[in-house]
């Protein structure tokens, strides 16, 4: 029998059929995709393509997370960007966190947590990310990138990066190296015209104050060298710890160091978002422990903010320098601040805080 002499109920039967076989061939094509994962991967890759609004990095992620399985998620939505980075197998409990923000709004919640703590110890300390990128690394392992936009002197894309769970030196790179790149395809995508340094290959977020750290005074070559020809020494300190001089990072800061070898003073530098931040999550009233100076830079419309404190020590409720000299706070805050001021061509360092 032809084609032409079927009956209309025999080509209904075969229609049924082939739509069965369609519909069968679809479902076993679903189910491949998903037995062998290859959804999953499509969806995990869409989801780290689309996070941050389109901006994340995802070349220091496998470093970062200990995993190339991969999967991200929108957080906060009051942020310029956020986007949190996990493990999609659940086979361990590192993640990456990013914000992204602009300087002119608030900083996130938690993130004056550092600034708060600069006259306990070491606590505030912050070492820079190097190769040329505005950033530093926490003591707490926080990531912090400030790239100020040339073409908008009052504004700044800032970026944050938070690692959860155990870390390494790896770990670190990646977190530094996603904070980084993330930051730099922002400002491309908001019109921000930065400077980014080169891809880092190695971030460093070892505490100061080990046994064994503390050295002479006259030793001091990086962020302490301007304070070898003051009477440290006669005024409790005689050794430092520091960290290498970096023209570029937001976060400058050098302790003197008691013959007990405790933190006895902290001074710190402030410059652009980091300055704005510092006095933002600081108190005004006055701290006879402390002194402030400023200073303006052409990197920014925003006063560079340089401090020393008197510090405390948390585990003995005392303070290793018995008595803080308001003269010596003085003279050493001056000769810090036109040393980090001659390097970066501010001027006009003024004390504008002295108890």
């Amino acid at each position: 029998m032809s084609t032409t002499q079927m009956k209309p109920g025999f080509r209904r039967i075969r229609a049924r059929w082939y739509a069965l076989a369609l519909v069968l061939s679809l479902g076993i094509a679903t189910w491949a995709l998903y037995a062998t994962g290859a959804y999953d991967s499509w969806r995990d890759g869409r989801s780290l393509d689309q996070a941050c609004e389109g901006t994340l990095a995802q070349g220091g992620l496998t470093s970062a997370v200990g995993t190339s399985h991969l999967r991200a998620e929108q957080t906060d939505d009051s942020a310029l960007a956020d986007c949190f980075v996990k493990d999609s197998s659940s086979r361990n409990g590192r993640a990456v966190h990013i914000t992204l923000r602009w300087s002119t709004s608030g900083a996130p919640s938690g993130t004056d947590a550092g600034y708060q703590a600069a006259g306990n110890g070491v606590q505030g300390q912050a070492a820079p990310l190097g190769n040329g990128w505005p950033g530093v690394i926490r003591d707490d392992g926080k990531v912090m990138v400030a790239l100020d936009c040339v073409n908008q002197k009052s504004k700044a894309l800032v970026a944050y990066g938070e690692l959860y769970g155990a870390s390494d030196g790896n770990a670190l790179t990646g977190l530094g190296q996603v904070t980084t790149e993330t930051a730099q395809n922002a400002a491309e995508k908001y019109g921000c015209e930065a400077k980014a340094g080169k891809q880092l290959t190695g971030v460093y977020a070892d505490q100061l104050g080990k046994s064994g750290t503390p050295k002479p005074l006259a030793q001091a070559q990086g962020s302490c060298e301007a304070l070898r020809g003051t009477k440290a020494a006669e005024n409790g300190t005689p050794q430092f710890m520091e960290y290498p001089t970096d023209a570029h990072a937001p976060q400058i800061n050098c302790y003197l160091v008691t013959k007990d070898q405790k933190p006895g003073y902290g001074l710190y530098a402030y410059y652009g978002t980091a300055a704005k931040d510092f006095q933002s999550a600081t108190s005004e009233s006055d701290d006879k422990n402390r002194a402030l100076a400023t200073a303006k830079c052409p990197q920014s419309a925003q006063e560079a903010v340089f401090a020393i404190y008197r510090l405390y020590e948390r585990d003995t409720d005392t303070f290793p320098v018995a008595r803080y000299s308001a003269e010596y706070a003085k003279s050493a805050l001056k000769t810090f601040a036109d040393h980090e001021a001659q390097l970066r061509g501010c001027t006009d360092v003024r004390l504008v805080s002295v108890p």
